[in-house]
């Protein structure tokens, strides 16, 4: 119980940190909390609101680990490396697949609510 505890406020500074420290993290903790209200009227079913609502919530994971990564690399050095650059470089990759995916659910489910499938 105490090593989940221990996790569970792990967890939390982290959340915390990136919040404070990153404007991506927090205009996409916004577009989360926006999505729980408009899943339930875009969505012509429950599962397909929960569904929104993960998708969004995925690209804030996506997120998370991408600044870890950053702050990680800046971290080993602030000098220009073409490496670190690339690896910078993918992760913000990540985020871009991720919110393209979320966008793909939320545009069928704002079809699928128009009945235009």
């Amino acid at each position: 119980m105490l090593r989940i505890w221990k996790a569970t406020i792990n967890s939390r500074n982290g959340m915390a940190f990136a919040f404070r420290s990153e404007q991506a993290v927090r205009e996409e903790v916004f577009a989360l909390f926006l999505s729980l209200p408009l899943a339930w009227f875009v969505g012509s079913t429950a599962t397909r609101a929960v569904e929104l609502v993960c998708s969004v919530a995925f690209v804030l994971v996506v997120e998370l680990l991408n600044t870890a990564i950053e702050k990680l690399a800046d971290r080993l050095t602030l000098d220009h490396d073409k490496q670190i650059g690339r690896v910078k470089d993918m992760g913000s990759a990540a985020v871009g697949v991720a919110l393209l995916m979320a966008g793909a659910f939320w545009i069928l489910a704002i079809v699928e609510r128009l009945g235009l499938v």
